[in-house]
């Protein structure tokens, strides 16, 4: 199994930096993309950042341009930093982990238990 550590969020301030970050520890799996979603009251959950053990980044549309995300692949921990945070990010943070056993070929996908991220204007 892959437990995921999320830590961050809480009350942020509109015009303020949102700080995230997921540690993934599994015995024996070899973890590939990590990725932060959100889900907001009303809405679907969407893609925040997601990076490959390769470096390959995908940035969310609503975030896009105001992020920045690091990635320490010996400790298998992605980062992400939102700046100008704005009301309409309040939402749950949830980190996300697609790994396999390293005897397998299969992927399983991993969730957190998610962070609550209030923006207040």
């Amino acid at each position: 199994q892959v437990q995921l550590v999320e830590s961050g969020g809480g009350l942020v301030q509109a015009g303020g930096s949102l700080r995230l970050s997921c540690a993934a520890s599994g015995s024996g799996f070899i973890i590939n993309v990590m990725a932060w979603y959100r889900a907001a009251p009303g809405k679907q959950r969407e893609l925040v950042a997601s990076v490959t053990g390769d470096g390959i980044t995908t940035y969310g549309t609503s975030v896009k341009g105001r992020i920045a995300d690091s990635r320490d692949n010996a400790e298998d921990t992605l980062f992400v930093e939102v700046h100008s945070e704005k009301p309409d990010d309040t939402a749950v943070y949830y980190c996300n982990a697609a790994a396999r056993d390293q005897l397998a070929s299969r992927e399983n996908y991993y969730w957190g238990q998610g962070t609550q991220v209030t923006v207040s204007s």
